[in-house]
């Protein structure tokens, strides 16, 4: 099928499409996504496409299975977050965690940032050099620095019994808090 022979299609059968899709779909976004893929499909098989008022059927049952992978993705994403909302609810902070949390949120932003580097995304002292453009030794002293005030903000908070110390390791990255 050519490409004038495709537009025809297309200009023939848009807006019954439109409309199938429209009534089967929860919003007109979601609607002129499956007649977007649809389209999008029969011009990558444009040669399986009949010629005629055929076309308009095989276009209809295209929609069909688009319809179809949405509904299907729709439910999978309903049931990961639904998982993820359960684990994450299992998960959910203690009371110390969340004064810990605090404190963390209470630190300069240039404090958080290093702690978080080494914590959050696993950085050497040299990565974080290269990230933040100075040299490892000032990141050594700027975190050994951060590292302290941390300590003695939770100190200062009351936190320093064992969960809590935990929990503020794993910020520090193994940095001992006596």
């Amino acid at each position: 099928m050519g490409e004038d022979e495709f537009a025809d299609v297309y200009a023939a059968t848009y807006k019954p499409l439109l409309g199938y899709a429209l009534r089967r779909c929860g919003s007109p976004e979601d609607a002129a996504d499956v007649v977007a893929e649809t389209f999008a499909i029969a011009w990558r098989r444009a040669a399986e496409m009949p010629a005629g008022g055929e076309a308009r059927l095989w276009l209809y049952g295209v929609a069909r299975r688009v319809l179809a992978n949405q509904r299907r993705g729709a439910r999978r994403h309903t049931m990961k977050t639904a998982a993820l909302i359960a684990e994450l609810a299992v998960g959910a902070p203690s009371q110390e965690d969340s004064a810990v949390a605090e404190i963390f949120d209470r630190l300069p932003d240039r404090d958080r940032e290093l702690l978080a580097l080494v914590a959050w995304e696993g950085l050497s002292n040299t990565e974080i050099a290269t990230v933040l453009g100075c040299s490892s030794n000032t990141v050594s002293v700027r975190l050994h620095r951060a590292r302290k005030r941390f300590v003695r903000a939770l100190r200062s908070a009351g936190i320093d019994h064992p969960a809590a110390a935990v929990q503020a390791r794993t910020v520090l990255q193994g940095s001992e808090l006596t």
